[in-house]
């Protein structure tokens, strides 16, 4: 696509609340509010423009009615300057953790359609006033809930059973298997401690418990205090990624405008965005892999006219430590039932050929699922642009991609980012 990324901003991951274990009060230390304005309004800046520069929004959110109570979320973005937005259309996206890459995705269509010139596409989730029974019921919505949420699957359990597809499908043992995901867990964590944005960044759990090594995370003990009990077969605890607030949001523009009027540019050379049914019912045979995902890579290089093997980065989807497998082989960079080896051989850190989730991944960075897209969008244009966040990628990189993946393997939204200038 003629469509670049011009200015980008994320804000700081975490459980911005405060919770008396006494009485039960949580009090909210910075809003759903405050973060979409926070977002948005770094994201003009970043790229040197004023609010009234922007000619439309694009809002994305997954599930704020149960979140916050909140829904016709589109026009809270005109709260980033109530003066330069005002009258500006605004349109809210929903498509589970994919949601903020399709609020992407519409805004580069909206600008390649010729009717505005500088979008601004957002994404934002506040999760952590819920407790856990409140979150994971909010979360099982974005399943098929007839036969799925209603039955009380959860998404670890979900992805427990592609996890058991996986094991299945290449013969793995159950500790073979739980040392690969080990291997994903302590690479995610070694990244996101260094990483300021984090939810699990400098000081946290991870860093000081120093759980950035394989064996560190399988020593954990299965109960008590410290430990890594099992969640959903065979996921553990240290499997999962984390119940996050934050936002992230992306300027858009033509690559022509960008080349002209812009410091940085990066263009969204490709995009890959396909469907699965959502019923898993439907697909068991085919639970081992992300068959959909696979689709959505080929898409977004064909379009972009690039090999997987020409990145210099990417940022994947670890909703689970099973997915960041699964992602690595839809992309083509492992072969099929390789990428734990490839994990355990460390062919995907910081100073390999093409690195994966330098930012600690929704595993360590954390996961506000109307955000992801956008954050890893956001965090690749830094990295492109020389202004990274957290971990460097070696040398000056040129070719990134994104793997967002919403629901069970359902949305599937892939992005070739090139830096153009």
């Amino acid at each position: 696509m003629d469509i670049s990324i011009v200015g980008a901003h994320n804000t700081k991951f975490g459980a911005f609340v405060k919770r008396d274990r006494e009485t039960g009060e949580v009090e909210d230390l910075k809003s759903f509010y405050e973060l979409i304005v926070e977002a948005g309004a770094g994201a003009i800046a970043d790229a040197g423009l004023e609010a009234k520069d922007i000619d439309a929004i694009w809002l994305g959110s997954c599930s704020p009615s149960l979140f916050v109570n909140q829904e016709h979320v589109g026009p809270l973005a005109l709260e980033i300057d109530p003066q330069g937005l005002l009258y500006k259309p605004t349109t809210r996206t929903e498509a589970a953790c994919a949601t903020s890459s399709v609020a992407i995705y519409n805004a580069a269509y909206a600008v390649a359609s010729g009717r505005f010139k500088n979008v601004l596409a957002l994404g934002v989730e506040k999760m952590s006033l819920l407790d856990t029974k409140g979150v994971t019921h909010a979360l099982a919505c974005s399943s098929y809930w007839p036969d799925e949420g209603s039955m009380g699957v959860t998404f670890p359990g979900l992805f427990g059973e592609l996890a058991k597809a996986y094991q299945a499908k290449h013969g793995m043992s159950d500790e073979e298997l739980r040392s690969m995901f080990a291997h994903v867990a302590a690479q995610n964590y070694r990244n996101g401690i260094q990483n300021p944005m984090a939810h699990f960044g400098p000081g946290s759990l991870p860093d000081k418990n120093q759980l950035v090594t394989a064996e560190a995370i399988m020593n954990l003990p299965d109960s008590g205090k410290g430990s890594n009990p099992m969640i959903a077969a065979p996921l553990r605890l240290h499997d999962c990624s984390l119940i996050s607030d934050g936002a992230a949001a992306v300027v858009l523009t033509s690559t022509d405008n960008a080349k002209a009027n812009f410091k940085h540019a990066v263009e969204l050379s490709g995009i890959g965005h396909v469907t699965q049914r959502m019923m898993m019912s439907q697909r068991k045979e085919t639970l081992h892999e992300l068959q959909a995902a696979k689709h959505a890579v080929q898409q977004a290089c064909t379009e972009a006219g690039v090999k997987v093997t020409d990145m210099d980065l990417a940022e994947v989807h670890d909703c689970f430590t099973i997915n960041q497998m699964l992602c690595a082989e839809a992309m083509g960079l492992s072969e099929q039932g390789r990428a734990g080896y490839d994990f355990i051989d460390g062919k995907y850190d910081v100073d390999s050929d093409c690195p994966i989730n330098l930012s600690g991944g929704l595993k360590s960075k954390g996961h506000p699922v109307g955000a992801t897209g956008a954050s890893m969008h956001a965090l690749m244009y830094k990295q492109l642009t020389g202004a990274p966040i957290g971990v460097a990628a070696k040398g000056q990189p040129e070719l990134a991609m994104t793997v967002n993946i919403g629901g069970s393997g359902v949305t599937n939204c892939v992005s070739v980012m090139r830096r153009i200038q």
